[in-house]
């Protein structure tokens, strides 16, 4: 999601995908966080939800990854929540 219109905005960007279990969101957090430090040289300023595994919040500051099972998704509605942001899907 490009937040950066929105002013209540709390990041630039939002990037929302779905893990079918804990240990693919384990996964996914994990080559997030590895591949951001090697091509950016950053380290996330927070991340949450690693102990839970249901949604895990990986914050950059101004993208903020989320990873989450599908019934996160629908009861959280992110993408609902913040529908006057521009919405880019990527499949794969």
């Amino acid at each position: 999601l490009d937040l950066r219109k929105i002013h209540e905005a709390v990041a630039d960007f939002f990037i929302i995908c779905e893990a079918s279990s804990h240990t693919q969101i384990r996964a996914i957090a994990d080559f997030v966080e590895t591949e951001v430090r090697k091509k950016c040289n950053e380290f996330p300023y927070k991340h949450e939800g690693l102990h839970a595994l249901q949604w895990v919040l990986i914050d950059y500051v101004n993208i903020v990854v989320h990873i989450m099972l599908p019934e996160s998704r629908r009861f959280y509605k992110l993408e609902e929540m913040w529908s006057d942001a521009i919405l880019e899907e990527q499949r794969g």
